[in-house]
C-alpha cells in the first residue's frame, strides 16, 4: 500500500476524534461506556497532538508562512489538554460534567476544522511532494509509538 500524506494521515486521527466525541455527547449520564469512550479520546488526542506537533507543527514553524498557524495550533492543544483536565476532575453525575464535555467537544471541533480548511491549504504550498509522504510516515510512526505506550 502507498503511504499517506501527512494530510491523509491527520485525517484518519481526525475522523477518529470526531467519532469518539460523536459517541460520546450521544452518553447524557454517567457510566462505564461513557468513561470508556472519554478514554478512549483522550488517548486519541493525547497521541495525535504530540505527533502532530513533532511530525507537522515543528518543521513547518521554520516557515515565515505558517509560524503563526503551527503556534496557534500547539496553543489550541494546550487548551484541548486543560480542558481534559478540568472533566476528570469533575463529578461524572453532575450536569456541569456534561457542559464541560460539550464545550471540549465544540473546541475539537473547532481545531479540526481550523487545521482542515486553513492550514493544511497554507501546509500544502509550503511542503513539496516528497516533505508530504516522509512527513506522512513521520507521523504515523510517531503516532503509533505513541499510543503503543499508552496502552502498556
Amino acid at each position: 500500500m502507498d503511504s499517506l500524506n501527512i494530510f491523509q494521515a491527520l485525517l484518519v486521527s481526525h475522523q477518529e476524534q470526531r467519532a469518539l466525541y460523536a459517541r460520546l455527547l450521544a452518553t447524557k449520564q454517567a457510566s462505564p461506556e461513557r468513561q470508556h469512550v472519554f478514554e478512549e479520546l483522550k488517548a486519541e488526542l493525547a497521541a495525535h497532538e504530540t505527533a502532530e506537533e513533532r511530525c507537522f507543527y515543528v518543521p513547518l514553524i521554520e516557515h515565515d508562512e505558517s509560524v503563526d498557524l503551527s503556534r496557534h495550533g500547539i496553543a489550541e492543544h494546550h487548551e484541548m489538554d486543560e480542558m481534559v483536565e478540568h472533566l476528570e476532575q469533575v463529578d461524572p453525575h453532575a450536569a456541569e460534567w456534561q457542559e464541560c464535555c460539550q464545550k471540549l467537544c465544540e473546541k475539537i471541533e473547532h481545531h479540526l476544522t481550523e487545521e482542515e480548511q486553513k492550514f493544511f491549504p497554507k501546509a500544502g504550498e509550503i511542503l513539496d511532494d516528497a516533505q508530504k509522504i516522509q512527513l506522512g510516515r513521520d507521523y504515523e510512526a510517531e503516532f503509533m509509538t505513541l499510543r503503543i505506550k499508552q496502552e502498556a
